[in-house]
């Protein structure tokens, strides 16, 4: 896990290594292991300028060092993230005549691109961001990873091309910042920074993100940018005849192999733990694996109603792992509140986005640089309370009976699902629903009287369309890989690697999630529960007061307690007054009584204005 840094451009004001390095200043925490730059030529004129930070997780030793040459310098590399499968992928390369001389996945990445080119990418198992220069060809080649785990940030221009892991390093290189005002928008109104219409939009205007699974090609004779996707999940093709056995079976299989494969590393390993199924499942297994006492780390909340201590005890308890535990404040929210905006770069939602910054916090205090965490099963294995709508949706088209059943069921276990005429009719007409949702959002935007007329007058309607959904399967598509998930995945990259920590995922391990997108519907909910084939592979080693717990609460806080302390209100405020100075919001809004609201309010617009206008500042 690194910061990875870079200008293409043969105008030398442009690609200088000073330049390169105020980039690599700036996202130092990435890498606090090491630095270094690059400045390739052609003909005797700079073209490329790679910079590197470095976090040692793979071959500590400076043959580990980045960027990295290969084949007598023809290319060089600048890699954040990890190759899992890079160590079975060496010896098939070995195999077909190459030879390396460390112990790293970068390598092996570069080796693989010689042998394979763009198709380099089918063979990659892992979380990465990399960009290759070609210095024969003079193109760069440069990935993102299947489900973006790690961040590409780039902007185009007529004289050059420019990216880092993080926005702030092309900041630093003198890149306008200028927040894209829809965006801006939707975040206030609905409370989003993700464009699911649009993958590569970001925050910041003219700085565009490249799209998980998508790979780039910048030819600097040509000055031309492509980008490609490389892999997707086909949500039509559904295994109908696997057999529940069978079906429970081959996804503890893929499970173990995804923990085990992410359990390679030179530095301590241990877990988050939220007291979840989800953390608690990979915790399950890494203590399966090891045999060792594993560290794990936890945010609490003693005395608020959605504390999970009780049930990260318990799943500490019986792994008899070691469990160390944080208890972010109100305080802490006052104190490294600009910390976290800084890092993050966009307004996030809540401030269990603190919370985790705070775990990060720890783990690295005890010594531990690798942290397993339990993000991606709720999207993928249908984890979230939303979902039985969609199913009974699903259903309602193709199975009545099933449908009744499953309906009656979740309300004998006194699960709390809203289902009325207006799911059923979605059901039976899911693009009319689409267009009645995108309706009802329009209208949550043009209702929230506080923005200034001025800045919303070039906003019709609303920029935010609803996608037409049919199927649990496409409900799960939509958030694993077009709004959702990805927003997750940015909370846990930046928060990690402030902290210097490296973050890693076993349920998005891509042989897994094709495998559960194969699977149909009824392996994810079944009997009123949902995830249940994860359940089912869990049952015999966790407690059943975890494996078959009924209610779902997400990683909460008591934002709501926190935002009625006069300093926390004092804050807001603020934040507020910058908003308004900016001609975002009217200045009648200072005058507002602030309504601090629970960590999902749909009108929780304090936070937003709280998140905003501290990013903005």
């Amino acid at each position: 896990m690194c910061g990875i840094a870079g200008i293409i451009s043969r105008n030398p004001l442009l690609a200088s290594s000073t330049r390169v390095q105020h980039m690599i200043n700036a996202i130092r925490h990435r890498g606090p292991d090491g630095e270094g730059i690059a400045a390739l030529t052609h003909n005797g004129e700079t073209s490329a300028i790679l910079g590197h930070q470095r976090l040692a997780i793979l071959d500590l030793s400076q043959l580990g060092a980045q960027p990295m040459h290969y084949l007598d310098n023809r290319y060089c590399i600048v890699h954040n993230g990890e190759v899992y499968n890079y160590k079975e992928l060496r010896h098939t390369l070995q195999q077909a005549g190459y030879h390396f001389q460390s112990e790293t996945d970068t390598e092996v990445i570069l080796a693989a691109y010689d042998c394979y080119k763009e198709e380099c990418l089918q063979h990659f198992e892992g979380m990465f961001a990399f960009a290759i220069w070609d210095k024969e060809k003079q193109v760069l080649f440069a990935a993102r990873d299947r489900f973006g785990e790690k961040p590409f940030f780039y902007l185009e221009d007529a004289e050059q091309f420019i990216f880092a892991s993080e926005m702030k390093a092309l900041w630093a290189a003198g890149i306008d910042k200028e927040p894209d005002e829809t965006m801006l928008y939707n975040f206030l109104t609905l409370g989003y920074i993700q464009h699911p219409g649009d993958g590569a939009r970001t925050f910041w205007k003219n700085i565009r993100q490249l799209p998980a699974r998508h790979y780039l090609i910048y030819d600097l004779k040509e000055k031309r940018l492509t980008v490609h996707p490389y892999w997707d999940i086909d949500t039509d093709a559904i295994d109908r005849s696997i057999t529940p056995e069978k079906a429970v079976e081959r996804f503890s299989e893929l499970f173990l192999e995804s923990v085990s494969n992410r359990l390679r590393s030179d530095v301590p390993v241990g877990t988050s733990l939220s007291g979840g199924l989800d953390s608690s499942s990979v915790l399950a297994t890494v203590c399966k694996l090891t045999g060792q006492p594993v560290h794990t780390f936890s945010a609490i909340f003693p005395g608020f109603e959605r504390d999970e201590s009780a049930h990260i005890k318990t799943a500490a308890d019986h792994l008899k792992v070691k469990s160390h535990t944080v208890q972010p404040s109100a305080t802490d929210l006052i104190s490294d509140f600009e910390k976290v905006c800084y890092h993050q770069e966009t307004p996030f939602q809540s401030s269990g986005t603190l919370a985790q910054y705070k775990v990060f916090q720890l783990a690295k205090e005890q010594g531990i640089t690798v942290l397993l965490d339990g993000q991606g099963a709720d999207e993928t294995l249908a984890g979230y309370h939303k979902y039985y709508a969609s199913y009974w949706q699903e259903l309602g088209r193709s199975n009545r009976s099933l449908q009744k059943k499953e309906i009656a069921t979740t309300k004998q276990l006194g699960i709390n699902v809203s289902w009325g005429w207006k799911n059923q009719l979605a059901g039976a007409f899911p693009s009319l629903a689409a267009s009645y949702l995108s309706g009802i959002r329009s209208k949550q935007q043009r209702e929230l009287k506080d923005l200034e007329p001025a800045f919303t007058a070039s906003f019709g309607a609303s920029h935010y369309a609803s996608p037409h959904i049919d199927s649990l399967s496409g409900q799960l598509y939509y958030n694993s890989f077009l709004n959702g998930l990805a927003e997750l995945l940015q909370y846990a990259d930046r928060n990690s690697m402030a902290n210097g920590c490296e973050v890693r995922l076993p349920f998005l391990y891509h042989p897994l999630v094709e495998f559960i997108f194969s699977l149909p519907s009824s392996f994810k909910i079944r009997n009123g529960y949902t995830k249940w084939i994860l359940r089912q592979s869990m049952n015999q080693q966790l407690p059943e007061s975890i494996v078959w717990r009924k209610d779902k609460t997400g990683f909460e806080t008591p934002q709501k307690s926190w935002m009625e302390l006069p300093d926390v209100q004092d804050y807001v405020q603020e934040a507020k007054r910058t908003l308004v100075n900016k001609g975002i919001l009217q200045s009648a809004v200072l005058h507002k009584k602030i309504q601090p609201q629970e960590i999902h309010a749909a009108d929780n617009f304090d936070w937003r204005y709280l998140a905003a206008g501290t990013l903005l500042r």
